[in-house]
């Protein structure tokens, strides 16, 4: 029999909206008390997510669906469904959606609590 804890059905997803689009939120240590953080990142056309880092983490993106423009500290990434970058802890980085239809984002951390500095933030 399996722990209720451990499974997170549809309804029980935890959705964090924003102008720019939404993450989803399927494994976190504060939704299920798992050790990595596992979602979907939403961006709608034209929009983009705040310049940020990870201070406690590194971070897989795999583009599922749309074209987004991937700022990595000083370089542009351009991406499309199939592609994955690896974001090291501490890199400033955020996603462009350029194309003209929501750009959907697999995203992983290596650690269940996942902390996010806003680069206007830290300054």
């Amino acid at each position: 029999m399996k722990s209720p804890e451990l499974l997170v059905k549809k309804g029980d997803i935890q959705v964090d909206h924003f102008p720019w689009g939404r993450l989803e939120w399927f494994a976190r240590q504060t939704l299920n008390g798992a050790k990595i953080t596992l979602g979907f990142c939403h961006i709608k056309p034209g929009m983009n997510n705040p310049l940020h880092f990870h201070p406690n983490c590194d971070e897989v993106l795999h583009v599922l669906e749309g074209s987004i423009l991937h700022q990595l500290g000083d370089e542009s990434i351009p991406m499309n469904p199939g592609d994955s970058l690896l974001i090291p802890k501490d890199v400033a980085h955020n996603a462009r959606n350029v194309g003209e239809t929501e750009a959907v984002m697999s995203i992983a951390f290596d650690t269940g609590d996942r902390q996010t500095t806003h680069v206007e933030e830290a300054k």
